[in-house]
C-alpha cells in the first residue's frame, strides 16, 4: 500500500534535489573551455551592452545547459517509469528500440546529399530521426496489441529486435557513404547537445510536454503496480490503461530527446535507482526526483565533455557510458 506522504516530506524532499540540480544548472554556463569575462556578460545581459563573451553566453552555452538538464531529465523519468511497467530493473529508455529508429532516420538525413532542409523548427536530421522514432513506437505498439490490452513481454521482445535491424540498417547506409559523412554520423552516434540559439528546444516541446505529462500523471498507479499486476487490479487500479499511457508518454518523450541528442546511453538507467536508493519507491516522488537529477547529472556530463579535452569535445555520450557501464555490471552482479 501507498505510504502517506505529506505535503511537507514531499516539498522537503524534491527541494533537497532541486537545490543540488540548480546548482549546477546556473553555474554550467559560465563554465568552459573559454573562459568568460563575468562584467561583461552582466552588462550584456542586464545593461543591453552587447559583447562576444555576453553573446556565448546567451546563444551557446544557456541554450546547451538547458537542453542537457531538459534530456537528462527526460531520460530519467522514462527510465523510472519503464522500469516498472517492464518489471525489469535494467530496463532504460533506449530498451523499446526507440533511439535505433530515430539513428537510422539521422543517419538517413546525413548520407543523402543535397538533403539538409528546415520544416518548421526541425531540421531533417532531426525530421527524419523523429520520423524514424514514431515509426517504431507505432511499430511496437501494433505488435504488442492484444484483446486484452498491450503485452509487455511483447514490447521488451519487440523493442530488442527493432534495435538490432536497425543496427544492420545502420552498419549498411555506413558501408555505402563516403568517409566524410561517415564522421558526422559517428558524431551523431555518440550523442550530442551542441545546439545555438533556442529554435531547436522549441521543436522538442510538440513531443516532450505531452510525453512527461503522461508518464507523470500515473505516478500514484506506479506504486500500486510496483506490486504486481494483480494486485494492482485488485485495488482499483485500470492496469492495461496505465501500461498503454506510461508506453505512448515513454515513447514520445524519448523521441523528442532522441531526435535532437543522439542516443546517450546509461542516464534513463543509471539515475532512477540513485533516487529509490536515496528516497525510496513512491513514484510521487521518485518521477520528479529522477526528472531533477538527470537533468543535473547530464549537465555535469556534459560540462565534463566540453572542458576536459578542450580545445575540442567529447561527445556526451562517451562520459555517460563511462559512468553508466560500471553501474550497470554492478546491478547485474547485485541481481546474480
Amino acid at each position: 500500500m501507498t505510504r502517506i506522504l505529506t505535503s511537507r516530506q514531499f516539498y522537503g524532499i524534491i527541494a533537497i534535489y532541486a537545490i543540488g540540480a540548480g546548482a549546477i544548472f546556473f553555474i554550467s554556463p559560465f563554465l568552459g573551455g573559454e573562459t568568460l569575462n563575468m562584467t561583461n556578460v552582466m552588462n550584456g545581459l542586464f545593461h543591453n551592452a552587447p559583447n562576444v563573451d555576453a553573446d556565448i553566453f546567451v546563444y551557446h552555452r544557456l541554450p546547451r545547459v538547458l537542453l542537457a538538464f531538459i534530456v537528462g531529465g527526460t531520460l530519467g523519468v522514462v527510465g523510472a517509469a519503464l522500469q516498472v511497467v517492464l518489471k525489469n530493473v535494467l530496463a532504460e529508455p533506449y530498451i523499446l528500440g526507440i533511439a535505433g529508429g530515430g539513428a537510422v532516420g539521422a543517419v538517413a538525413a546525413i548520407s543523402i546529399p543535397g538533403m539538409f532542409f528546415h520544416f518548421g523548427p526541425f531540421t531533417s536530421i532531426q525530421f527524419l530521426s523523429l520520423a524514424g522514432c514514431m515509426f517504431c513506437i507505432a511499430g511496437l505498439y501494433w505488435l504488442a496489441q492484444r484483446p486484452t490490452g498491450i503485452s509487455m513481454n511483447t514490447i521488451l521482445l519487440a523493442g530488442v529486435t527493432f534495435n538490432i535491424l536497425c543496427g544492420a540498417a545502420i552498419l549498411l547506409i555506413r558501408y555505402l557513404v563516403n568517409p566524410h559523412q561517415l564522421v558526422a554520423m559517428d558524431r551523431w552516434m555518440m550523442g550530442g547537445l551542441d545546439v545555438v540559439g533556442y529554435q531547436d528546444l522549441v521543436s522538442l516541446t510538440p513531443f516532450l510536454i505531452p510525453g512527461l505529462l503522461m508518464v507523470f500523471m500515473q505516478a500514484n498507479s506506479l506504486n500500486q503496480l510496483a506490486f504486481g499486476e494483480d494486485m494492482a487490479h485488485g485495488r482499483g487500479v485500470d492496469v492495461q490503461r496505465v501500461q498503454r499511457m506510461v508506453f505512448l508518454g515513454a515513447g514520445l518523450a524519448t523521441a523528442a530527446a532522441v531526435s535532437l541528442a543522439g542516443p546517450i546511453g546509461f542516464v534513463g538507467l543509471v539515475i532512477p535507482h540513485a533516487v529509490r536508493r536515496l528516497s525510496g519507491y513512491d513514484h510521487r516522488v521518485v518521477l520528479p526526483a529522477s526528472f531533477l537529477l538527470g537533468g543535473g547529472v547530464l549537465t555535469l556530463c556534459d560540462l565534463v565533455a566540453r572542458t576536459a579535452v578542450h580545445p575540442t569535445e567529447m561527445p556526451v555520450g562517451i562520459i555517460t557510458a563511462i559512468i553508466g557501464g560500471p553501474v550497470f555490471l554492478r546491478i547485474l552482479l547485485v541481481k546474480k
